[in-house]
């Protein structure tokens, strides 16, 4: 269903006029500088435009993505009605994307000031009137322009993962509209574990079984609990690592081992025993499991400082990416793959792995591009002809997944 305010400008000549000047948003230029998607595949809607070849879009959730002519893109509004607030109370906003609340009111203030000055200097002196009159007719209310930036701010953070805007030829993302920092890939995806880790510690037995019971949610969580240890959490490992055991040998049933066996207890070491017990699979990869409780905690340790440790950084980003998966944080993994395809040079292994993890996403457009760099990095007849019977894999897989989704 249309906006009221994008409904008003396309009813009303004169409101559209006002709208394309001085505010930038010029209903017949929908045209964009290039063909573009969403890496998600979601729908992408062009609404208007701005003389300098950028364009405005809507997203299939209503917020409205800007793309500029030079390959930048970001959402700057949850709707229509609020990206139009923000263009109407901040028609400097491209100056404001690297503000933020926290730059404070007075250099905030100072900087939409100077801005602003400019505007009524150079070309439109009654900016104040046609600001009125347009947030009047549009029924937009008057905020702030410290509202505006913080709202502003929040939406160009949350572009990405699910905004993403690539070139629909060569399937490359246009680069963040703003420079905020954005936090890494292990910290998006360990935060529904922390959430869990915290629940499970207020002691629920209710939500001991609930998490422990989904597979996704025990991962999550046990690797929250490696970043995060307490010695009060020897009884939630132990439950964790006991269904952990059920699903056959894992890095995180590994990791539970080592968790509840860095405080083992006597009583501890029938469950890890069972654990390593439980499948031909657990047995071998447990074996070097000792017999002793004191032996399990250099064990334990031992291995925890060769293998875990305390910083999520130090961790390989397959891991982050698998619990991705998991948690079906699936446009967060493209999203993030993308990036670092985008960002990867000539280096023949970095593109075999972003080439086998975009495959698992299911994402085969990606996975042919990087697997064609691949191949063109190629200089052997042996190296070319392995790439090249990968390359017609993926798209063979490719033409199968649409034929399966027509």
């Amino acid at each position: 269903m249309t906006e009221r305010a994008l409904r008003l400008l396309r009813q009303d000549p004169r409101l559209a006029e006002l709208a394309a000047f001085p505010f930038a948003f010029d209903l017949s230029r929908t045209d964009h500088v290039e063909e573009v998607r969403l890496a998600s595949g979601g729908p992408l809607e062009p609404i208007a435009g701005d003389d300098s070849g950028g364009t405005y879009f809507v997203c299939g959730d209503g917020s409205v993505l800007y793309a500029d002519s030079e390959g930048s893109a970001g959402i700057i509004g949850d709707s229509v009605d609020e990206a139009l607030e923000i263009l109407v109370g901040l028609p400097g906003w491209h100056d404001y994307v690297r503000l933020s609340p926290t730059d404070g009111e007075t250099r905030i203030l100072a900087e939409i000031a100077d801005t602003e000055g400019d505007f009524r200097e150079d070309c439109v002196p009654d900016l104040d009137a046609h600001r009125t009159e347009l947030r009047a007719s549009l029924g937009l209310p008057e905020r702030s322009p410290l509202q505006l930036v913080a709202r502003l701010h929040a939406s160009l953070l949350r572009t990405e993962p699910d905004h993403l805007l690539l070139n629909a030829v060569e399937h490359l993302a246009y680069r963040r509209l703003d420079p905020h920092p954005r936090p890494p890939l292990w910290e998006q995806v360990l935060t529904k574990g922390r959430t869990d880790l915290a629940l499970l510690r207020m002691g629920d037995r209710t939500v001991w079984d609930g998490v422990a019971r989904d597979r996704a949610r025990r991962v999550a969580a046990l690797r929250a609990a490696q970043y995060d240890r307490r010695n009060t959490d020897r009884a939630l490992l132990r439950h964790l690592l006991k269904h952990e055991a059920d699903a056959s040998m894992s890095d995180e049933l590994r990791l539970a081992l080592v968790l509840v066996g860095l405080h083992c207890l006597a009583e501890d070491l029938p469950l890890l025993h069972e654990a390593r017990e439980t499948t031909y699979d657990t047995w071998r990869g447990l074996a070097g499991l000792p017999e002793e409780a004191g032996q399990v905690q250099e064990w334990a340790r031992s291995f925890d400082d060769s293998n875990y440790g305390m910083d999520p950084d130090d961790e390989p980003e397959s891991t982050w990416l698998e619990l991705a998966r998991q948690q079906g944080m699936v446009e967060t993994a493209r999203a993030y793959l993308i990036r670092e395809l985008d960002d990867t040079g000539p280096d023949p292994a970095q593109l075999a792995v972003l080439r086998d993890e975009l495959a698992l996403l299911g994402d085969y457009t990606q996975a042919i591009r990087a697997q064609r760099l691949h191949l063109a990095l190629q200089d052997t007849d042996q190296g070319r002809a392995a790439a090249d019977a990968r390359l017609a894999e993926l798209e063979r897989r490719a033409v199968e997944a649409a034929a399966a989704e027509s």
